[in-house]
């Protein structure tokens, strides 16, 4: 008979699900979702539901394997877990000596969400002296627009959407991202609430919605100021709760907003004056209007400033008052768990320079003093997910950089490597989780052993750490044992029965040590319109990056329900699904290029050329080209994805990456 264990789903997604994993002989059975758990509630994504694909993959990788051809291609022999951590702690002991430890980069990031997995390279890196990275591709600038307007206020619970009249899903396509949120989104509107989507292409959320309102790419900061406009015109605001909460909102009104008429924002943004200021009233009209913001629309040149924006709206319509009403970027639940016993800052002797994720090509064919001599990657695809793909391929081929890559398949970046090493996957290992798009957390055991020699990031962290011939105490703990000292914590954010369910497994709620909608965590104790510590005091209309690059279509790379990044490309079912490396395009793009649906196009731009396969669909507007999912290049016409399109240009604030913010132009192939 099957025995049935308690896990966590470990990508990074909002929810973290909790997961039911039937296990018999050694092998899992079946992956479902937790019932019990206050968020999953058994409703699991297409990802997921096989997860057992991924786990017992005939691609899986089993033991350490030495290249043993060119770069790039692919050619290892196998070797042993002694040999592989001898050869690593040569190469750098050598590289140290000739070059300084800062010319060894570790490269990670969401492969696994666990707190004690995913971070528990930061400790060995810090203590050998490596340059440190800086992790910002996903959403930094979402953090940095809401600290600029709220500082450092609790997101208010996402169960409130429940009670909300008005649901806004803005730049989220929640229907292949954040399935709860969907769920809970189509609950509230089938008690009588309105649900709107606004994003740049018609996504299977805005299909599920009552309207959708399409904007063009990196435009969403100008349609808030055309709201915004509307809204102060009409004296729709909250005129008490601004003069008790709001500080800048006469700057605002006197410096920004009259330049922000419907007409102009309109020829910005793409949608018509009339359905601007139709949504400004609507929105200050409904009682508790509920705005989810995703995290697309901060992946351009003026992303923070974006939410910063889109953020005031709340503030002055007073939509903070009403149950249900306000805006979630996401939450945040850093103080519940001491996440420093892990990360052990305290270990870096002298600060070392910080290399952003962002600009890893450029980190490893431009920068000196000291080269990057060697790369160590874990639980990241950085020769698939990261910009300007070009860029990074020039430097894994160079023959003086010495590469490692630990992970479960033979990844793009893995066919690069020197040595890659086998890694487990989340039931193979055990950690503690916790959520960016609610407030749970859960620990979780491995529930069967390692497939083949594969090992946890922690594990080679601590042979690593031998191999270098450091006596450190904290090198000789167990992943369980750093887990109990995350748990063993006394914070707001849980009392002893909470603490004593999280140690026993079962997931749990935290609870935000302050009020969301009350507490204005800033320096003034309001809400910061006019924030004079920031460089652009106030929110106003920034320009994207793709507007100055002289072509004449904004490319989009946008998520597909049966991956996430290059997540999952192991499951040929889920391939399946996806057909083929496609590019969305409106016919009245497609008609004067000469193109149809099934032909083979070349997508360019000053970086690089793409190969796609073209679908001509309404589903895109003129002047919009969108493809979905990060493959792999084995499954790809050039050999070359999205990102060989993307640059390694920041955004205006958090120095987070611009993925969406791409200028091409399409040819026949």
């Amino acid at each position: 008979m099957p025995t049935t264990y308690r896990s966590v789903c470990p990508f990074d997604c909002p929810d973290a699900c909790g997961l039911l994993v039937e296990v018999a002989d050694g092998r899992v059975l079946k992956v479902s979702g937790d019932p019990d758990h206050p968020v999953t509630r058994g409703l699991l994504c297409p990802k997921m539901q096989n997860y057992e694909r991924t786990v017992h993959s005939p691609r899986r990788l089993t033991t350490p394997l030495l290249r043993s051809g060119t770069k790039g291609v692919g050619e290892f022999t196998p070797i042993s877990w002694p040999e592989a951590i001898e050869r690593i702690c040569a190469n750098w002991k050598k590289i140290i000596a000739e070059y300084g430890a800062e010319s060894i980069l570790p490269y990670s990031y969401a492969g696994t969400m666990g707190l004690v997995q995913r971070n528990s390279g930061h400790p060995f890196f810090h203590k050998l002296g490596a340059s440190r990275l800086e992790r910002t591709i996903c959403s930094p600038a979402k953090d940095a627009g809401w600290k600029a307007l709220m500082g450092d206020t609790a997101a208010m619970e996402p169960a409130e959407i429940m009670r909300s009249d008005l649901i806004i899903l803005w730049g989220i396509n929640a229907a292949a991202t954040s399935i709860h949120c969907m769920r809970d989104a189509q609950d509230a509107r089938r008690k009588g609430a309105r649900l709107w989507a606004i994003d740049t292409y018609r996504t299977p959320t805005c299909a599920a919605s009552d309207e959708s309102f399409l904007i063009r790419p990196g435009s969403d900061g100008a349609l808030a100021l055309g709201m915004m406009h509307v809204i102060v015109r009409e004296n729709l605001i909250a005129d008490e709760f601004i003069r008790s909460n709001v500080l800048g909102f006469d700057e605002l009104c006197r410096k920004v907003l009259p330049e922000c008429t419907p007409d102009r924002m309109a020829a910005i943004c793409g949608l018509p004056s009339d359905t601007i200021e139709r949504m400004a009233r609507e929105y200050a009209r409904a009682g508790a209007p509920f705005i989810r913001l995703g995290s697309g629309l901060t992946r351009y040149a003026n992303g923070a400033m974006a939410v910063r924006t889109i953020s005031c709206l709340p503030a002055l319509t007073g939509a903070w008052q009403a149950s249900g009403g306000g805006i979630l970027p996401g939450t945040s639940t850093g103080g519940a768990f001491p996440l420093h016993k892990v990360t052990r800052e305290d270990f870096i002797g002298q600060p070392t320079r910080m290399v952003s994720m962002n600009q890893l090509g450029a980190a490893l064919t431009e920068l000196d003093a000291p080269r990057v001599m060697s790369l160590y990657v874990y639980h990241s695809n950085p020769a698939t997910i990261a910009p300007d793909q070009n860029a990074i391929i020039r430097g894994l081929l160079r023959d003086d950089l010495f590469t490692v890559v630990h992970e479960r398949f033979m990844t793009d970046s893995a066919r690069y490597a020197d040595i890659v090493l086998p890694a487990t996957s989340s039931l193979e290992h055990p950690d503690l989780y916790r959520c960016y798009g609610s407030y749970q957390a859960q620990r979780c055991d491995a529930v069967v052993r390692p497939v083949g020699a594969s090992k946890s990031n922690w594990e080679v962290f601590t042979l690593l750490a031998a191999g270098m011939g450091w006596d450190e105490p904290f090198f000789r703990q167990s992943a369980d044992d750093l887990i109990e000292q995350l748990i063993n914590y006394e914070t707001p954010w849980r009392n002893n029965a909470v603490t004593e369910r999280l140690r026993q497994g079962e997931p749990v709620t935290l609870t935000p040590a302050s009020d969301p909608k009350r507490d204005w965590l800033t320096p003034s104790g309001k809400i910061e319109i006019l924030n004079e510590r920031e460089n652009e005091p106030l929110p106003r209309l920034l320009p994207t990056h793709a507007e100055g690059d002289g072509f004449p279509l904004r490319l989009q790379s946008a998520v597909t329900p049966y991956a996430l990044n290059s997540s999952f490309y192991e499951q040929d079912q889920l391939c399946d699904k996806q057909v083929c490396m496609e590019l969305l395009m409106n016919h009245a793009d497609a008609g004067p290029r000469s193109l149809s649906s099934g032909d083979a196009v070349t997508v360019f731009n000053q970086l690089g050329q793409v190969e796609f396969t073209l679908l001509v669909t309404e589903k895109v507007p003129a002047g919009t080209v969108v493809t979905e999912g990060v493959w792999w290049s084995e499954f790809i016409a050039g050999r070359r994805g999205v990102n060989a399109l993307t640059s390694q240009r920041l955004t205006d604030g958090g120095r987070g990456s611009t993925l969406y913010d791409v200028a091409v132009e399409v040819r026949k192939s």
